[in-house]
This record gives structure tokens, C-alpha cells and sequence, in this order.
């Protein structure tokens, strides 16, 4: 089944579960406020399924994991979203901790991968997983070849001065994934050695963006060479036909597990 087909399922799913409820959403006059954090395709293909099955209005804004938690925590004292989907799990799981969200349990609950059963867990209840993703390597072919470099086979290689300005990652204060990427350098190498690829991998990086997908869509449209992205991102580009290749690097890899949750004390609870 198609990625698009699935979530269409699963929000139809979702809005049916809700309706199923008394005097839940639907007897709601305003519309829901969504903060929709993964690619914009998702966020976009959320919001028509949901309206579509529910007759419910959606404001919908995209923003960053990082960004998203920033705004949500700044609107702390007069809440203006009600639901946050997607993004990485870390800032859901820090916006539980700090009571930014509610706790919810859904009916479906059961039905869920243990990862996302245990992202529950971890939180109190006041997030959830939705689906999961690897991070990865990603770089255009065409330019590779354009410019006579190896294709990058392992973290290791993003250092090699062959790669001299040709890199692109999201900034981790925020981006969830460029995040992800630095715990996973540092679990892989350790924190000393980690820092250290860090610090040489900055030298190849031409722009730190303040988006997670950013740079693999920069890649796709030659403007940089290499991405480091979710290896879901580089399959989007891949199949729209650019000229995408997706690399599990030879170290081993970190992932997410997107996330949702309820905001706090919003408007239509």
C-alpha cells in the first residue's frame, strides 16, 4: 500500500474514533489548530483527510520540531494550537516533561507498535509515536559525477576534504533532525571522537538550515551535493524523479519516532 493511501487510512481512522466520542469536536463552532511539524505533503494530505471525514475547519501552520516546541512553550500562558503532529520525539517528550501537554490515551492505543506504545510510556501518556524513520546519507548523482567525488558510503567519508563545501544539514537548535543526527554521531564514535567528527564535518557544511528536509531539497535541485537528512525525505525526492541516492551509512544509523501531541489548555479541547 502507498505511504499516501496509509495516511489517509489512519486519519480517517482517527477522525472516526473521535466522532465516536459525545459532544467531542464536532459540536465545536471554531476551527482545530494544528501544528504540523514532518514535510509539507504530510501536513497538507492530514489536513484535507481530516476535513474531509469530520467537516471540521483545520488552521494549519508548519514549523520545525524546534521551532514548533519554542512556540508552544512561549504560548504557554494563553495556548493557541490544539494538536501537534509529527516531528521528532525528543521535543514532544520535552514538552511532556515540562506539562506543555495533555495526557490522552487513545482507544486504538493497543493496535500500535511497541515503539510507539513505549514513546507513550516514556512520556506519562502526553505523547504518542506515529511512525518511525532512519536517518541517512543522501546525495545527487548527477552532481557527483559532475564533480568526479566517490559516492559518500559511511559518516566517515562526509569529512574528507573531497567534500569541501558540498554538505548541507539542518541546525540543531532547530531542527529535530539535525539533533538526531548530532546524539547519533556521539553514540556511534563517543562523545569525544563525535565532537571531533563534528567539528570536521562543519568544515565541508555550506549552510545550516532551519529546516530537517531542507537540505536533501536543495540537493534534489543541485544546489548543494550531499544531504543529511531521514532517509523518508530522500525517498520523496527520489520519487518525484530527481536524481536522489539514499545511503545507510556503514557505522550504523540513528532514527526517529515522530510524535503527537495535545496541547495543553488549548482552545478546542
Amino acid at each position: 500500500m502507498h505511504r499516501r493511501q496509509l495516511m489517509a487510512l489512519s486519519v480517517a481512522a482517527v477522525a472516526a474514533g473521535l466522532l465516536a466520542q459525545p459532544g467531542h469536536l464536532a459540536a465545536q463552532s471554531k476551527d482545530l489548530v494544528l501544528y504540523c511539524s514532518p514535510q509539507i505533503e504530510w501536513c497538507q494530505l492530514m489536513v484535507e483527510e481530516f476535513e474531509k471525514a469530520t467537516g471540521i475547519k483545520v488552521a494549519m501552520t508548519r514549523k520545525s520540531s524546534g521551532e514548533t516546541f519554542a512556540q508552544i512553550k512561549a504560548e504557554d500562558r494563553n495556548p493557541k494550537g490544539d494538536v501537534w503532529w509529527g516531528g521528532t520525539g525528543d521535543p514532544h517528550l520535552q514538552a511532556a516533561e515540562e506539562g506543555l501537554t495533555e495526557e490522552y490515551v487513545s482507544g486504538a492505543a493497543p493496535d500500535l507498535h511497541p515503539w510507539a506504545r513505549n514513546q507513550a510510556a516514556a512520556a506519562g501518556n502526553r505523547t504518542v509515536g506515529i511512525y518511525a524513520g532512519a536517518l541517512g546519507i543522501g546525495y545527487n548523482s548527477e552532481q557527483l559525477d559532475r564533480l568526479g567525488l566517490e559516492p559518500p558510503e559511511c559518516w566517515a567519508d562526509l569529512v574528507k576534504e573531497d567534500y569541501r563545501g558540498e554538505v548541507q544539514m539542518a541546525n540543531p537548535n532547530s531542527s529535530g533532525t539535525a539533533y538526531t543526527t548530532l546524539a547519533t554521531i556521539v553514540q556511534i564514535f563517543g562523545e569525544e571522537e563525535g565532537f571531533e567528527f563534528m567539528k570536521g564535518l562543519h568544515r565541508n557544511i555550506n549552510q545550516y538550515t532551519k529546516s530537517g528536509s531542507a537540505p536533501i531539497k536543495a540537493a534534489a535541485r543541485g544546489e548543494t551535493t550531499i544531504g543529511i537528512v531521514f532517509q523518508h525525505d530522500m525517498v520523496t525526492q527520489k520519487v518525484s524523479g530527481f536524481p536522489i541516492e539514499i545511503v545507510s551509512p556503514c557505522e550504523g544509523t540513528g532514527f526517529e519516532i515522530g510524535s503527537m501531541s495535545i496541547i495543553k489548555d488549548g482552545p478546542n479541547p
